[in-house]
């Protein structure tokens, strides 16, 4: 019998990288993400997969350890503590307002404990509703914090007003029956006043597509807080008032910070009364004077959040190889982990083995996790941070993109351009659409506040082709899906079958041998094509192979070819 092994070297071998990872400068890494099912809660998958994790780690041999380059528990806990310190913050301004314009203790106890409750009984319908507590859904409660509590002090503004003029008439009637009048005479005004500001966000709820998706969850909480600090203004504020509102209430003239005020205030309003038109026109001329301004105002879809991560994007030119690929991504981690305010550095390029990730072997995704503040050199700000590692890696061919990942991601998934501004080339011809790219990369690059400007290139594939002479293989009874399978066997290397070894499944590949194909020009005309009469012909008798260029990506949108034009700005609107 013929084996296997008299015609064939039968040895392991790597399958054809589509890309690969490195960590901290220090050599290729396995990388591995955790993807979390839409509507889950994201703090509690990450405590889950670190959890398991933590399980993986005794299990794993010795010298090999588990590391997380991207945490993003981090940054949801910070938007907590963001809501946790504003409801903080804005409790003890209320009562330091009111203590000092009224100077009675437990009239400002009213707001504080009404602003908390109206809160969290926003959480209600969040919950029923299947919201998250997410970055927008947090910044609405924020946003309405400053008009729930207008209510209570308004209501206890015009309760300690009634009650001093009761005491100037010699208390007629009964305290109590002043508070509820006091109550019922701008109470109603309150209650529709805080529904006209939760109603204002109702324009919000008819956005659509990413915006609907970006924007509802900030519009749904801050009608919920708005609906419930106007149903508590008419409910449990009265009632905290009878309780809380007791004791000697000091007239408005006795209190000296008033007393100035009043005395300020009085001399500018008779002033203003006296120059009514002259105010008038000074207001308008100033308006004008702001409309300048406001042109030169930058525009985003999305205002800047800083994440505490910074995703490094350069992009080379097409035909870059592999080796190649993995020392330029090693050097350039290297050089990001030797900056003293980053703790880690995870870079990627290529793809792993998913349609979802279609990135070519040139692309480069690099996730740079930075140290806490307080560990950060003295006077370096994000800013200079960024400008200082834009400076220090300098790439022939590859122009730095600096932003976050979640921004990059949301941006991608919204436009498809992975940078902060972007420009569409369409036409109808790649060599022109590359052309016009081209000049707008040059053009948009010399414009004061572009850190850098990249225009993807239509054009610069290397091909190898094997145009099959249709008349030459007939002659030997060969059609053109024969000759493509020596090609793709041969050359390309072809998985005809799989070995299981215990619990593990290897592709076993069949190809020739590398110096049978290492010479394109010459080797691989010389391989060797069976006919159906069982001769074997050479490659080169029945097809012509030769080298050409070509696009390495077609992008189209909307039916029409497209190119696009990447550009990364700095700290200047342009």
């Amino acid at each position: 019998p013929v084996f296997l092994r008299d015609v064939a070297q039968v040895t392991l071998g790597p399958e054809q990288r589509r890309g690969f990872g490195e960590l901290d400068g220090r050599g290729e890494a396995v990388g591995g993400i955790v993807i979390m099912r839409y509507g889950e809660n994201a703090l509690e998958v990450i405590d889950a997969a670190k959890a398991r994790l933590a399980e993986i780690q005794k299990t794993l041999p010795e010298g090999v350890k588990i590391v997380v380059t991207y945490d993003r528990s981090q940054l949801i806990k910070e938007s907590v503590g963001t809501l946790r310190k504003a409801l903080i913050e804005e409790m003890l301004v209320v009562s330091l307002v009111l203590f000092v314009f009224l100077l009675h203790a437990r009239s400002a106890l009213v707001p504080v404990i009404t602003l908390p409750i109206a809160t969290l009984l926003a959480f209600i319908p969040m919950y029923y509703q299947g919201l998250t507590i997410n970055i927008m859904s947090l910044g609405g409660i924020i946003v309405a914090v400053g008009a729930m509590v207008d209510a209570s002090m308004i209501l206890i503004e015009n309760i300690h007003k009634r009650l001093e003029d009761w005491e100037a008439e010699g208390r007629p009637g009964e305290r109590r029956t002043v508070l509820i009048s006091a109550m019922q005479e701008v109470g109603p005004s309150l209650f529709y006043s805080l529904l006209v500001i939760t109603v204002a966000f109702l324009p919000v709820f008819t956005l659509e597509g990413t915006e609907g998706r970006l924007f509802k969850p900030l519009a749904f909480t801050k009608s919920y807080s708005m609906a419930f600090a106007a149903l508590l203004a008419i409910t449990l504020t009265p009632a905290l008032a009878v309780l809380l509102i007791r004791g000697r209430i000091l007239p408005e003239e006795k209190n000296p910070l008033n007393r100035w005020l009043i005395k300020a205030y009085v001399p500018v309003v008779r002033f203003v009364v006296d120059h009514r038109w002259a105010v008038l026109a000074v207001a308008v001329i100033a308006m004008i004077f702001t409309i300048p301004a406001y042109l030169r105002l930058g525009n985003e879809f999305m205002p800047p959040l800083n994440e505490g991560v910074i995703l490094y994007m350069p992009t080379a030119p097409p035909g870059m190889s592999v080796p190649e690929a993995s020392r330029v991504l090693q050097s350039m981690d290297r050089q990001l982990k030797e900056i003293p305010e980053v703790k880690r550095v995870f870079g990627k390029m290529g793809r792993a083995e998913t349609a979802t990730d279609p990135a070519p072997i040139g692309m480069a995704e690099t996730v740079v996790l930075l140290k806490p503040k307080n560990q950060w050199r003295q006077g370096m700000t994000w800013e200079l941070l960024l400008r200082e590692m834009d400076e220090k890696l300098r790439y022939p061919g590859m122009p730095n993109l600096w932003w976050m990942p979640i921004q990059t991601r949301t941006e991608m998934l919204a436009t498809g351009i992975r940078s902060p501004l972007g420009i569409k080339v369409f036409g109808d011809d790649l060599e022109t659409i590359e052309k016009a790219a081209i000049d707008i990369e040059k053009a948009v690059a010399g414009i004061p506040g572009t850190r850098s400007a990249f225009a993807d290139r239509a054009t610069g594939g290397l091909y190898l082709d094997v145009v099959i002479d249709r008349e030459a293989a007939a002659r030997y009874n060969l059609r053109v899906k024969d000759v493509n399978e020596v090609v793709a066997s041969a050359i390309g290397g072809m998985n005809v079958s799989r070995t299981i070894e215990g619990r593990e499944r290897y592709p076993i590949s069949v190809r020739y041998a590398r110096e049978l194909r290492d010479d394109p020009q010459d080797l691989l005309g010389r391989i060797l094509v069976p006919t159906p009469a069982g001769a074997q012909i050479p490659l080169a008798q029945v097809a012509r192979i030769e080298f050409t260029s070509g696009p390495p990506m077609i992008r189209s949108e909307d039916g029409r070819l497209v190119g696009f034009v990447f550009v990364d700005v700095g700290d200047r609107p342009i």
